[in-house]
């Protein structure tokens, strides 16, 4: 059963925890309840949230020792008040911003990887292709150090079948993304090379060493300039 006070439009609102008739200014916003406010006012949810925090053996909350104006946010790992747009954006929050701005996030962010992988390189192989650092080097040297398409050296992008997962070689950036572009279909990528012999210049051997060239079998001439 809903309270009164719960209701959108009322100007205060009941804390079933203090018991106490407060502005809605004092509870914390909620959207996921009636009315886009949150069960207990700040202080009891504050309150509420320590000693949950101690039961589970967290350290305290840090808070900021200065006050922190509008529009402005208090990073707990570099103890800085920093813009929001300094803070990376998230829906889960009710305040749409995580609690460390993008340097200290980004860097927890890397932590968990240089600790179990011993960097985000060997995780982000481990974690999406599932092989590592060692098993990209054995593939790249049975290919000769070169891309499996066009042999430029030192391809970077390990190539897999995004149906099965299976890991096909180590492609250069372009002939990576004209895979991507092409869907990883052969068909469609037998029509690209019909349509290019069909309206590409071409050389043809019309004796031993001697060659031609031919030109394309349909399109149009540019437009002579004006």
């Amino acid at each position: 059963m809903r309270h009164m006070s719960d209701l959108p439009g009322r100007s205060d609102k009941i804390c079933p925890d203090c018991k106490r008739l407060l502005p809605r200014t004092e509870f914390h916003s909620d959207r996921r309840r009636t009315g886009g406010l949150a069960f207990y006012c700040k202080s009891c949810a504050n309150a509420r949230s320590e000693v949950s925090r101690r039961k589970r053996g967290v350290s305290p909350q840090r808070r900021s020792a200065t006050p922190v104006g509008q529009g402005l946010k208090w990073c707990p790992d570099c103890e800085q008040i920093k813009p929001l747009a300094d803070f990376p954006t998230i829906r889960a929050k009710a305040s749409g911003r995580h609690s460390y701005c993008k340097p200290c996030h980004n860097d927890r962010s890397k932590e968990p990887a240089q600790r179990l992988y011993g960097g985000t390189r060997e995780y982000h192989l481990r974690r999406r292709y599932g092989v590592g650092q060692k098993e990209f080097d054995e593939l790249l040297a049975e290919q000769g150090g070169v891309c499996a398409i066009c042999e430029r050296p030192d391809p970077e992008h390990l190539d897999h079948d995004h149906r099965t997962g299976w890991v096909r070689g180590i492609l250069c950036f372009n002939c990576n993304g004209g895979l991507g572009q092409f869907r990883d279909s052969p068909m469609r990528l037998a029509r690209a090379i019909t349509y290019l012999r069909g309206t590409t210049w071409q050389r043809a051997l019309i004796h031993p060493g001697v060659y031609q060239m031919c030109s394309p079998t349909r399109g149009r001439p540019p437009s002579p300039r004006s």
